[in-house]
């Protein structure tokens, strides 16, 4: 397992995160004891899928799989501290009520929402990770 820092524009109001990126065997062995899929993110820069997991012994791993376009097997896998998950899940969470008043007020013009700003994360993210091996 590799591990290796994030560190994010000021303007994107986010501390520096480490993040492990996952082998084939770690993930077998992060996920021996079962996965929960929560949700998925479809973005330019790929197609992440969010789940948490355990290991035979029960500790729990917080991991997202990246997918690239026509790609069956991810091309990576991510492992978070639950802090940074918790930050994911909220803005995915608080997406929903957004979307919910941005098409209340019918506006053509589409506003930088909380979706987006994970995207960008993960951008971020996956960047970084394309550079660990």
């Amino acid at each position: 397992m590799e591990t290796f820092t994030v560190a994010f524009h000021k303007e994107d109001e986010t501390e520096d995160m480490t993040v492990y990126k996952l082998s084939e065997e770690d993930f077998a062995a992060k996920t021996e004891g079962g996965t929960r899929h929560l949700f998925e993110l479809d973005t330019n820069v790929g197609y992440f899928v969010f789940f948490d997991a355990e290991d035979k012994d029960r500790n729990e791993s917080y991991l997202v799989l990246q997918y690239e376009e026509n790609e069956e097997d991810p091309v990576a896998c991510y492992g978070f501290e639950l802090k940074d998950f918790y930050q994911f899940t909220a803005l995915y969470l608080n997406d929903l009520e957004f979307s919910e008043e941005q098409q209340a007020s019918e506006g053509d013009e589409e506003v930088y929402g909380p979706i987006h700003h994970l995207a960008h994360l993960m951008f971020h993210i996956a960047e970084a990770g394309n550079k660990t091996a």
